[in-house]
């Protein structure tokens, strides 16, 4: 994660600059996996420091057996 001052919320850009991902790839991490549901992702979110923390986790990892991930959930 690129150097940033921490500040209480980040729009989605602030997320993605921070992040050094697209805004595209920003929206695709949340839909895989906190917008899973069926339920359509916000128009708009906001973010914490400590959510930008867990979107470089799932920006960086590859499916690995040590990690345990968060079944998607059916319909």
């Amino acid at each position: 994660m690129q150097s940033t001052k921490n500040k209480e919320f980040y729009s989605e850009v602030e997320a993605a600059q921070s992040l050094g991902i697209s805004l595209m790839r920003l929206h695709q991490l949340l839909d895989e996996n906190l917008f899973n549901d069926g339920m359509s992702r916000p128009d708009h979110c906001t973010f914490r420091y400590s959510d930008l923390v867990i979107l470089g986790f799932w920006d960086r990892t590859t499916p690995n057996p040590k990690v345990v991930r968060m079944p998607r959930r059916m319909q």
